[in-house]
């Protein structure tokens, strides 16, 4: 019973993986850095979207390893830098299935 379980686990938890790696490069290629924002704001906004690359490769060299609640953990901590630049109006987003939009 205990080994069903783990293997349900580990399904459960490659499904995600790969879940969230898809849903974290999808938004990557979508989302724009907003115009019109001051020196700081670009560099803030250049900062949140190299913060993501950056997580989404960690997910990626992880998940090749094996390592998948790593790898998961990675790919979320990206795309809440993404969700964080679109909250703070530094990101242009329209796609409320991708992103936390604000109000």
């Amino acid at each position: 019973m205990k080994k069903i379980k783990k293997q349900n686990l580990e399904n459960e938890l490659s499904k995600r993986t790969e879940k969230y790696r898809k849903l974290t490069e999808k938004a990557l290629k979508v989302i724009k850095i907003e115009q019109g924002l001051s020196e700081k704001e670009q560099r803030i906004a250049e900062d949140f979207l190299s913060m993501a690359k950056n997580y989404l490769e960690d997910g990626k060299y992880y998940e090749k390893k094996g390592e998948l609640l790593i790898a998961v953990c990675s790919y979320s901590y990206a795309h809440a830098w993404l969700d964080a630049g679109v909250r703070a109006r530094i990101f242009k987003a329209k796609d409320n299935m991708l992103f936390t939009l604000p109000e």
